[in-house]
């Protein structure tokens, strides 16, 4: 422990933020005047003692003195380096200030205990170990500033109090620093102090020189990497010049590629604004790559490219005719359109308010009617490009209107890489399967299709990657879809319906003879005149093998046709030229699958027995017959009630009760033995029971089913019928006239039963079908009655059928 000694009067050196330590030598400004004053007063204390004059140095840190000091003996005073007076001064070791005193000359006197800093010998092994460590880190830190003479100096203390005191040389210690080492009066105590500095400074050093090396080695490798760069491109420029090419033809300047490109005002503004991040954005970065990419996209799009529209009308109606048979209604919009497109722009108003002539068409049809085929079409037809885009399965919004650029791998929608991939800006797309697209969390994306085939918005279509404004307003949009149904409400109603129903036995010996059977002959490897299809085993193929809305099943039939003949030359069987007639379709490809009803033995048809009816309904795949069975229980079981079964669907089941209460409420008017209505229960089946059905169309149906059981009279069998009831016998309006009597031509029936007020839908019905069919058109029951069920017999009882 330090010990105190007798007390001393001295004058005070204060040194503003600075720290004088014993053993140290510093010298001192005398032009500052309390510097002057203390060696001054010093000098003249010193005349009457012997020795050097003495001062008493304290450190002054924001004016507050600190409460130790250290005597410091003048050791000479003259000039300094810069040709200042100046003083010498050696700190000599600590004291303790006291009380004010008095002294000559101007300076502060103090009174003032000298400290005792001796160390017991021999040193404990700790701080032996200690004085060690302190010489080492102070070695370390001054090889590392190549001070080797200042290294020799401190291996040669041996005091631990002065060891401690020569870090008061550190330039990297603060005054606080300083400050701590000076008040701290045990020399192990400073010893340990001093070497925690020096070692946290170390530390601090080694991880700034580790980041200083971090970085110069990063600085190096851009420079590197720099220099790299500018010589591959003056390599790059000298093959170019060897090669004989312009200088810049594979420049990626794309401030002059935008400049040249004839691009709208504010897409060349956005663009340009892209170029300036560009050019400040450096080579690695990867936004530089993403900008590229949409620069790339943006030069790339068809911005002011447009396709002269083919307004030959009569040409128009030619070319579709001549690439699809039948389908009316779509041909006739298409010239429509190209007709007022015509006029409009004789009349100058090709744009007005901003808006071109587009056309959102949807066609909604069973499948293998021609939909999408019918799209390239019209695009020939109008001469523009074609593009189809294929939105089966498409559940991720992103698909409709691009990704955000902020993602890795973002690319446009695909309606903008349509109309990319078609050159101009009036392409005809083609979205097929429109009803086919589902949603999920990634969103839905026929929301997103709401603006793009709303001829209101779509001029100003903005995709989430380009970000600018697609005017998409003279595009025809032509969707598909199979189920009018399954496309939601709000879209529907931004498209034009165009049905297509299916085709008529005429019109697939048409499409079969001109489309299909030159396309499957070139695919058997089979010339025109070596094989030939009669218009009679056509018309077969149609009625009796495939029986379909569309022709896709007759394509398939005709292929396997052909086939089977060149099979049977190829093994020497068969001759060509060959004429396939209607008797050669059972040896080549087997027995028809779909024979009419009227064509069967009539022991063998479904209606030969009372209780069942021909009904019409609408599937996925068109128009097609269903059939009704009804039959009463046995008495005997106690079964009452009504029972259905066939997969029915709420609205069926409810039209079934509803004949039923018909019947037993006018069972008396229309002479039916209405009391087993009440006994026995009623059991009425649908068959193809896998098939799920529902619709309130079967009505009548049922209800002629339940009036030939209860009155033992056959229903026609050349008669098919559709309509709903009510409860007090009305007919009411049902959908998919034209589907059904399609459907019933196909199968061959005669006479149709439709609702009355479904009159107005024969005029879409082809007139070829019309010829062939006796349509009844009736508003209540008994009129169905009345033409559906057979005379009854010679008052004969009626044998109503059991179930078993």
């Amino acid at each position: 422990m330090a010990a105190e000694s007798t007390p001393l009067a001295l004058p005070v050196l204060p040194l503003d933020d600075e720290v004088v330590l014993p053993g140290m030598v510093v010298p001192l400004d005398l032009s500052d005047s309390e510097v002057r004053a203390a060696v001054e007063a010093a000098q003249a204390a010193a005349r009457n003692e012997p020795g050097k004059p003495r001062v008493l140095l304290v450190p002054r840190v924001d004016g507050t003195y600190a409460g130790t000091g250290v005597l410091g003996t003048v050791e000479q005073v003259g000039r300094l380096a810069d040709g200042d007076p100046g003083a010498l001064i050696r700190g000599r070791g600590r004291v303790r200030i006291g009380a004010g005193t008095t002294g000559p000359g101007a300076a502060l006197w103090v009174e003032g205990t000298r400290i005792d800093e001796s160390v017991p010998e021999p040193l404990p092994g700790q701080v032996t170990e200690l004085v060690k460590e302190y010489k080492a880190l102070a070695t370390a830190w001054l090889r590392k500033r190549g001070a080797w003479q200042v290294v020799d100096r401190v291996q040669a203390i041996d005091d631990v109090s002065a060891l401690a005191d020569n870090s008061g040389y550190s330039p990297f210690l603060t005054t606080e620093q300083k400050v701590a080492l000076l008040e701290t009066t045990d020399p192990v105590a400073r010893l340990k102090l001093a070497t925690q500095q020096l070692r946290d400074h170390l530390a601090e050093q080694d991880v700034a020189e580790s980041i200083a090396k971090d970085v110069q080695e990063g600085v190096d490798k851009q420079q590197r990497e720099f220099l790299l760069r500018r010589q591959l491109e003056a390599v790059r420029k000298e093959l170019r010049e060897l090669n004989g090419e312009k200088d810049g033809e594979e420049s990626d300047d794309y401030r002059a590629r935008v400049e040249a490109a004839d691009l709208p005002e504010k897409v060349r503004e956005a663009a340009l604004k892209e170029v300036d991040k560009l050019e400040r954005s450096s080579d690695q970065s990867p936004e530089g790559s993403w900008i590229r990419t949409w620069l790339d996209t943006v030069l790339e799009m068809p911005w002011n490219e447009r396709t002269e529209d083919a307004y030959d009308i009569r040409g128009a109606q030619d070319v579709l005719d001549a690439e699809h048979a039948g389908l009316q209604d779509v041909k006739e919009r298409i010239i429509e359109y190209l007709a007022v497109r015509k006029r409009r722009g004789e009349r100058g108003l090709g744009v007005v308010g901003g808006r071109r002539g587009g056309a959102v068409l949807a066609l909604v049809g069973p499948p293998g009617v021609g939909k999408t085929s019918l799209g390239e079409s019209v695009a020939h037809a109008m001469g523009r490009k074609f593009v189809r885009v294929a939105l089966g399965g498409v559940r991720d919004e992103a698909e409709i209107r691009g990704h955000r650029r902020t993602y890795v791998g973002a690319l446009p929608g695909r309606i903008v890489r349509a109309v990319k991939e078609a050159g101009s800006m009036n392409p005809v797309v083609l979205l097929d399967e429109i009803d086919k697209v589902g949603s999920d969390f990634r969103g839905d994306p026929a929301a997103a299709l709401l603006e793009v085939l709303d001829p209101a918005q779509n001029h100003t279509f903005r995709d989430h990657y380009l970000e600018v404004e697609l005017d998409l307003s003279d595009v025809v949009f032509l969707a598909t879809a199979n189920v009018l149904e399954a496309i939601p409400e709000a879209l529907a109603d931004r498209m034009e319906i165009v049905r297509l129903d299916g085709y008529t036995e005429d019109e697939k010996v048409v499409i079969g003879r001109d489309h299909l059977l030159p396309r499957q002959l070139e695919r058997a490897g089979l010339g025109k005149d070596e094989v030939t299809l009669e218009e009679g085993a056509l018309r077969k193929l149609a009625g009796e093998y495939t029986r379909e809305a569309g022709v896709r099943n007759l394509e398939r039939s005709i292929a396997r046709l052909l086939r089977k003949v060149a099979a049977q030359h190829e093994l020497g069987e068969r001759e060509l030229p060959f004429t396939v007639t209607e008797g050669d379709l059972r040896a080549l490809i087997g027995r028809p699958h779909h024979v009419p009803e009227s064509a069967q033995d009539p022991a063998e048809r479904r209606t030969s027995v009372p209780g069942v009816a021909t009904g019409l309904a609408v599937t996925g795949a068109g128009g097609d017959v269903l059939y009704v069975e009804a039959s009463l229980a046995d008495p005997e079981t106690g079964a009452a009630g009504l029972t259905l079964t066939g997969q029915l669907g709420d609205v069926m089941k409810e039209s079934a009760q509803i004949a039923l209460s018909f019947l037993r409420s006018h069972g008396a008017e229309l002479e039916l033995p209405v009391g087993d209505l009440k006994d026995r229960g009623v059991h009425i089946h649908f068959p193809a029971g896998a098939v799920p059905k529902d619709g309130p169309s079967a009505g009548i149906t049922m209800t002629t089913a339940l009036a030939s059981l209860l009155s033992g009279r056959l229903v026609r069998t050349d008669v098919a019928m559709t309509g709903e009831v009510s409860l007090t016998g009305r007919v009411l309006p049902i959908g998919g006239v034209k589907q059904k009597l399609l459907a019933a031509h196909r199968a061959g029936v005669t006479t149709v039963i439709i609702p009355k007020r479904n009159e107005p839908d024969l005029d879409d019905v082809p007139a070829e079908v019309l010829d062939k069919l006796d349509v009844h058109t009736v508003t209540d029951v008994r009129q169905v009655l009345q033409l559906a069920l057979s005379p009854a017999t010679d008052g004969a009882a009626p044998e109503v059928p059991v179930a078993a």
